[in-house]
């Protein structure tokens, strides 16, 4: 056979293939058609009352609290720090050794007697014309140079003595008697617990709460209330978190200082707001999400959020009463894609699963 028919006969099957796929692609598409819409379930917004409460967590503290810190280095030749025993203001904790102190003290002591008799003889010849007022300056100011080294030598001595700042409890002794201890050495703690403070932060939007004097209630991580009043808030917002500090004085309770506890602001009586589930809501960098079906399509709503409880997240802007909610198959659904409603859901049925 001429080899250019076999080459052209060859050309014609290829043609006729390619052909044939292309038409039967376009068939199998026609046939399958647009993509099934995705099926979801949705809650209706609307108005509910809700326990208008504000929850945050706070930290338990010591009315006071330091660490013990020798202000010199030295030998310890005295401690009194029994493990979590009460002690007073003033009492003497540990002692360094100022034997080289105490002997420079007694030398100036000396050098001081005799300076001060010469100043004192040296003032009865001026007063007779005997010395001329510059001699008599000299051996007064020996006087005064000495006084003030005496001075500098009974404040190095009396960093020496280690003191309790103020009446508390001490921790854990961290020493032993004889121990060589340097300033950035912890001897232990002492902490003032006969009275408790709470620190918590809460939103900027909540700050009409906070009033000096109010009462709030404190809860524990065993359930157990207290009562606290509020002495003190800070007096800037924190720029990075919009929060309040805020400061409260624990009135009675044994909670112990570090603990962590939860702090509940009344904020009135009840109002009606839209809630919706904690998991309906996509998170952006800058803003809330929430997805609505609208004309049977799902649509992509900005949202701003205000309290959250046990039943979801308050939604303040962003939502209308009768508004349908997607609590299924968020993560599928496209802005402007068909969607199939398979059910309207209860809230409080989503919250009970």
């Amino acid at each position: 056979m001429n080899p250019s028919l076999i080459i052209k006969y060859l050309f014609f099957l290829l043609v006729n293939f390619m052909l044939f796929s292309c038409s039967s692609k376009k068939s199998e598409n026609e046939k399958q058609g647009p993509p099934p819409p995705q099926i979801v379930d949705v809650i209706i917004a609307g108005y509910q009352s809700i326990e208008n409460k504000v929850e945050v967590n706070g930290s338990v503290l010591a009315n006071e609290s330091v660490e013990i810190h020798p202000e010199v280095s030295g030998r310890l030749i005295f401690l009194n720090m029994p493990d979590g025993a009460i002690v007073k203001e003033g009492t003497i904790l540990a002692k360094i050794n100022d034997a080289e102190l105490q002997a420079q003290l007694l030398k100036s002591n000396t050098q001081l007697s005799l300076a001060v008799k010469n100043e004192e003889r040296l003032n009865k010849l001026l007063q007779i014309n005997g010395i001329n007022q510059a001699d008599y300056d000299v051996a007064l100011n020996a006087v005064n140079n000495i006084k003030a080294d005496i001075d500098l030598l009974k404040a190095q001595i009396d960093k020496t003595i280690i003191k309790a700042p103020f009446t508390g409890m001490l921790g854990l002794r961290m020493v032993s008697p004889g121990a060589y201890v340097t300033p950035q050495f912890t001897m232990a703690t002492l902490q003032q617990t006969n009275q408790l403070k709470i620190d918590f932060a809460v939103p900027e939007m909540y700050g009409s709460l906070i009033k000096k004097g109010k009462v709030i209630k404190v809860i524990a991580d065993n359930n157990q209330e207290f009562s606290a009043t509020i002495a003190a808030e800070e007096s800037q917002i924190n720029v990075a978190t919009g929060n309040i500090k805020v400061r409260a004085t624990l009135q009675k309770g044994d909670l112990k200082p570090g603990g962590f506890v939860k702090i509940q602001l009344d904020a009135g009586d009840g109002k009606q707001s839209i809630m919706v589930p904690t998991n309906v809501i996509i998170p952006d960098a800058n803003s809330k999400k929430i997805i609505v079906v609208k004309e049977g399509k799902g649509e992509i709503v900005k949202i701003k959020t205000g309290i959250r409880n046990a039943y979801g997240v308050e939604v303040i802007d962003g939502l209308n009463p009768g508004d349908s909610i997607v609590v299924t198959g968020v993560l599928f659904v496209k802005s402007g894609k068909p969607v199939k409603v398979r059910s309207v859901k209860n809230l409080q049925d989503l919250i009970n699963k």
